[in-house]
């Protein structure tokens, strides 16, 4: 099956990538959570918007994401949070979550989509999340989860 990626989807590709994958993830993973669309002759067009839209996003060159990365890892990321007795919240953090944390935090504006978690974190006090800045650098975030 033949799509085009419109979000990035890891191990396959970045916005605007036309893939070949087969029917089964195509059709019940990628067009359903609206991270891929059937490939056309008139998707061709789409494409170049897509990227258009991606380079508007993104940081553009290696030396500014050296510089958000310092920001980043500087200093932690504190997030209030329910939780219950020993620790274990009431539902989970999210990449929103943590990208909004950051920016209240006065770091720099972080894509939810570019958050990625190793694992769900469910319970109080410090985890390591990876945040991709470009293709060539990420940067490794400590959140700080504290009971509210």
């Amino acid at each position: 099956m033949k799509l085009i990626l419109t979000h990035e989807v890891s191990g396959l590709g970045t916005p605007g990538d036309v893939v070949e994958v087969k029917d089964g993830y195509g059709r019940n993973f990628l067009l359903p959570r609206n991270l891929a669309t059937p490939w056309s002759k008139g998707g061709e067009k789409q494409i170049e918007t897509i990227r258009k839209a991606r380079r508007a996003r993104e940081i553009a060159t290696v030396e500014q994401a050296q510089q958000v990365k310092q920001s980043l890892e500087s200093k932690p990321v504190v997030l209030n949070a329910r939780a219950g007795q020993g620790g274990r919240l009431f539902g989970a953090v999210t990449p929103s979550d943590i990208a909004e944390a950051v920016t209240a935090g006065g770091g720099p504006s972080v894509d939810k989509r570019k958050v990625e978690l190793p694992q769900a974190i469910r319970t109080t006090g410090q985890h390591t999340v990876l945040v991709r800045l470009h293709a060539d650098v990420s940067a490794k975030v400590t959140v700080e989860v504290v009971s509210a």
